[in-house]
């Protein structure tokens, strides 16, 4: 069956490729992939599954399903396809081809199976929270397991990812004449000084995987003035999301610090948060497997540990893991020329092509042995307990 799938995925991938290039040379950004989610849908469509075009309050968002008997779980196939000012530098143009691919391999072969296969489009990653705005508005929790694919410099899997508090800070402070009158004035740069300078003292006493940054979101005036109004940015970081509280809690209480010995106020403005990534070594370890199957390109262990995505809100409330595929050298980084040059390139068909085989083949491995999804979503209960 597996091989059958596969040879289906052949008959595609000309098409795919096709889409892929499609949305290359359109970019669009965040909250504005109209192009790219149409072509998407229509694919979809056309293969045969029910397609809500428009989810909620994002236009670009969509989710299609195609269902088969009486299944007890939902699969759920992520994709992105948003791009960045520089074009497609993180290769999500790759994406959606490669999941609808895998997704209409999977209806056209498997008709003696039971399966719910749930695909949702999912715009905005690249800065906007996509997915958090989805599952804020009640979608993606109607899937029991999410699997995704992303380009990359080698072909591997992820164990965790950082959860990220994002927070703008405002402080408020009297204005006055920094020579004439300074006694007059409250400096609300100094209090903003003084935060920056407690993050620092704090970064001595947090667990080693902590990060923290900072920086002046605004200038606060002349020399000669004693500033009224002074703005930050402030990200902390964890790759566990329970720890990431208690790291908020401490820096708070550096900004009510900062305010009092400077005689101002403050405002803390939180953005959207992204959460820690649960481990899910189950699904892992079936997507290396079906990886190796097939023969994909620069096969490397799996990354312990990455950055902060939207994709961690998800994979926080279910199980879910994504598959890198390789495309380019080596210690390339995402967010970089070498992404847009070799957008269009074989080395980018190629990754569709083992991405939408590889997600195709782990999709049928939770289909023929559902009990995968049962022991997969008692480990994620298992370590989210912990995290």
């Amino acid at each position: 069956m597996k091989s059958l799938v596969v040879k289906e995925v052949d008959k595609i991938k000309e098409e795919l490729f096709e889409l892929s290039d499609k949305i290359f040379d359109k970019p669009e950004l965040c909250f504005e992939e109209y192009f790219a989610s149409k072509l998407l849908e229509d694919y979809l469509e056309e293969g045969g599954f029910k397609v809500e075009r428009g989810l909620g309050s994002l236009e670009t968002a969509f989710r299609a399903k195609y269902s088969n008997g009486d299944a007890k779980y939902n699969i759920g196939l992520l994709c992105e396809y948003d791009a960045l000012p520089m074009g497609h530098g993180c290769g999500h143009q790759m994406q959606g081809p490669a999941i609808i691919g895998a997704a209409i391999a999977i209806k056209n072969i498997i008709g003696d199976l039971p399966f719910n296969l749930i695909v949702y489009g999912t715009p905005a990653e690249e800065g906007g929270g996509g997915k958090i705005i989805m599952l804020e508005e009640g979608y993606i929790k109607d899937i029991d397991i999410a699997l995704m694919m992303h380009g990359g410099p080698a072909t591997q899997v992820d164990v965790k990812s950082m959860a990220l508090s994002s927070r703008f800070v405002k402080f408020f402070g009297k204005s006055s004449h920094a020579a004439l009158k300074p006694e007059a004035g409250r400096s609300a740069f100094d209090a903003l000084l003084l935060a920056f300078q407690g993050v620092e003292f704090l970064r001595e006493h947090v667990k080693e995987d902590t990060r923290m940054h900072y920086t002046v979101q605004s200038l606060p005036g002349p020399a000669n003035v004693v500033p009224d109004r002074a703005e930050g940015h402030f990200s902390l970081r964890s790759y566990n999301s329970k720890y990431l509280n208690e790291v908020v809690e401490r820096f708070d209480d550096i900004i009510k610090g900062a305010a009092l010995m400077t005689g101002t106020t403050y405002e803390i403005i939180e953005d959207r948060r992204l959460e820690s990534k649960i481990p899910a070594y189950i699904l892992n370890e079936l997507i290396m497997k079906n990886a190796k199957n097939l023969g994909a390109p620069r096969i490397r262990e799996p990354r312990e540990k990455t950055g902060s995505t939207d994709f961690g809100n998800v994979t926080y409330m279910l199980p879910g893991s994504c598959a890198r595929i390789a495309f380019v050298q080596e210690g390339t980084s995402s967010h970089s020329q070498e992404f847009v040059d070799l957008g269009k390139t074989k080395e980018a068909h190629d990754c569709v092509e083992y991405g939408a085989k590889i997600i195709a083949t782990t999709v049928y491995d939770l289909i023929e042995n559902p009990k995968l999804i049962e022991k997969q979503i008692r480990e994620f209960k298992e370590y989210k307990s912990k995290m």
